[in-house]
């Protein structure tokens, strides 16, 4: 079921196995992948991004909706990696529990994306996810993807 994965995974690895593409694609970098179990991604924040157009107008603040969606991102790829047979599936965002926001993010931060899947029944996937800036607690929730 798992397979060998040369770490660390750079963007065109990434967008070798997740459809995203900019301005949508929230992670950079893996840095750690243990199959079945656990990911590390990375996302480094620049003022450059589109979104800081208008979130907000001289505060830019990334958008926590987006923070998330880098975490179901670097878990679509845990889950890829994981079961080769889902390469090249569409891997859907189903839900999202117990969401918190700890810190405000900004332009020039690195974040770090913790994950862990919790489990897998049917064609559902569940994972616990932490983000961090500077080791300090970002974003945490709970997410669940389902595949077709």
């Amino acid at each position: 079921m798992e397979q060998s994965v040369q770490l660390p995974l750079d963007t065109k690895a990434i967008m070798a196995i997740l459809p995203h593409r900019y301005p949508f694609l929230m992670v950079d970098r893996i840095t750690e992948l243990e199959p079945g179990k656990t990911i590390t991604g990375i996302k480094n924040v620049t003022i450059n991004e589109m979104f800081f157009l208008g979130h907000f107008p001289g505060e830019p603040v990334m958008p926590g909706v987006l923070i998330l969606e880098g975490m179901a991102q670097t878990g679509g790829i845990l889950a890829c990696l994981s079961e080769p047979a889902l390469m090249g599936k569409l891997v859907y965002f189903a839900g999202v529990d117990k969401a918190r926001f700890r810190r405000i993010v900004y332009p020039g931060d690195q974040m770090v994306y913790k994950l862990e899947m919790l489990k897998q029944k049917g064609r559902v996937i569940k994972m616990t996810g932490k983000t961090y800036v500077d080791d300090q607690l970002v974003t945490e929730a709970e997410l669940m993807a389902s595949y077709p």
